[in-house]
């Protein structure tokens, strides 16, 4: 079963009345990070939100996805990331840019695909490989009713399987920004092992029959060379006993 889930954060948060770099800076060392919220007919405001907790929303994959309920002094605002600011040298956020949710709007957003089950997928279990084409699909999607993810669940996923668009069931008025084709999400593929061909059994006894050949030929030749040295040293002696020979001189 294919499914998609609209989950929401809700994090509190206090007005900020900084107008000075220094009140600013004092603000986050107290361990808080700056924020505006912008957006729709209502003015701009701006807020002050623990770091700690949006470290950890932070460290979500889909952040900049996900829908935020902020709840200011009693009220609740319903808000989506646009931007995060980081230190330049510690990557600490500080500051961050929400876009106010305005209901009727829509908005284009990525939203992270999630792969459940793979130990109950026949084909996983038979060696085959997920293949994830996207691991993101971007959505048109009505402002209040943007999924936190896209599930795609692997169980009873044979080899050869192929999970489409059309195959999760996405939120109502939720619409791919591709239109027109019924594209991939993922599949389950046959395994790429890649094995070295064996030599025929005919080829292999041929190239140790031509090995020991070669080897035979080269102890030949070793003992003709080694032959060849000792014929040499005794056509030396024989040359040096005919020099010590001298012919007699011949009497006038």
């Amino acid at each position: 079963m294919l499914k998609s889930f609209v989950f929401m954060n809700t994090i509190e948060a206090t007005i900020r009345n900084t107008n000075t770099k220094g009140e600013v800076n004092s603000l986050r060392e107290h361990g808080n990070i700056p924020a505006i919220i912008y957006g729709g007919s209502e003015q701009n405001k701006k807020i002050s939100l623990s770091k700690k907790i949006i470290k950890n929303l932070l460290d979500k994959e889909n952040f900049l996805s996900n829908i935020i309920s902020i709840n200011i002094e009693g009220k609740s605002e319903n808000v989506l990331p646009k931007e995060v600011v980081w230190h330049p040298t510690t990557d600490e956020p500080i500051h961050i840019d929400f876009l106010r949710i305005v209901k009727g709007g829509n908005v284009i957003l990525e939203i992270p695909v999630k792969f459940i089950n793979n130990d109950k997928s026949p084909g996983l279990k038979r060696g085959g490989v997920l293949n994830i084409v996207r691991r993101k699909v971007e959505l048109k999607c009505p402002t209040e009713n943007i999924p936190d993810e896209l599930i795609v669940d692997l169980d009873n996923l044979d080899i050869g399987s192929s999970i489409k668009i059309s195959s999760i069931k996405l939120p109502e008025k939720v619409v791919p920004t591709i239109q027109g084709r019924d594209f991939v999400v993922a599949t389950v593929a046959a395994p790429t092992i890649i094995k070295e061909p064996e030599k025929p059994a005919e080829e292999a006894s041929e190239e140790g029959a031509e090995g020991a050949t070669e080897g035979a030929e080269g102890e030949v030749k070793a003992a003709e060379g080694e032959k060849t040295e000792g014929e040499k040293k005794e056509a030396g002696k024989e040359g040096e006993k005919k020099e010590d020979k001298k012919p007699a001189t011949e009497k006038k």
